[in-house]
């Protein structure tokens, strides 16, 4: 998928947080650390720094969801992190995502912390992130 295709699928699946910009997308393609999990209707980015490797971001055309490729984005991001020699995994979630929230804890993602007023709300009052994190 092209920086372009990932923003607008992106846009299609979040408001809060904001959507990323195909300039955003572009610049993390092209980090030797970034790496890219994606099928035709959703992708995974995910980022490693040493022993860990961060999921960035994962979506999933609205159209197309409950299909189980998010299942399949998860274990394509785990087997390329394993691949990067990551020993653990992390992310983050805005609290109020249970749907996003029991898809991680399905793969063993448990709560190590809060980011208090992470997310930028357009609407209303900030939302706080869940840091989630496993060993791989």
């Amino acid at each position: 998928m092209t920086a372009e295709e990932l923003a607008t699928l992106h846009a299609k699946c979040f408001t809060v947080p904001r959507p990323w910009s195909a300039g955003e997308f572009h610049e993390l393609l092209t980090s030797n650390a970034c790496f890219l999990c994606s099928n035709n209707y959703g992708f995974a980015l995910g980022r490693v720094a040493g022993p860990e490797a961060e999921l960035l971001t994962i979506a999933v055309d609205p159209a197309h969801r409950r299909q189980g490729l998010a299942h399949k984005l998860m274990l394509d991001f785990e087997d390329q992190a394993k691949m990067r020699t990551a020993k653990d995994a992390f992310l983050e979630v805005a609290e109020n995502n249970h749907i996003a929230i029991a898809l991680y804890e399905q793969f063993g993602f448990a709560p190590k912390g809060m980011r208090k007023n992470y997310y930028a709300s357009p609407n209303g009052p900030s939302i706080t992130a869940l840091v989630m994190g496993k060993t791989l």
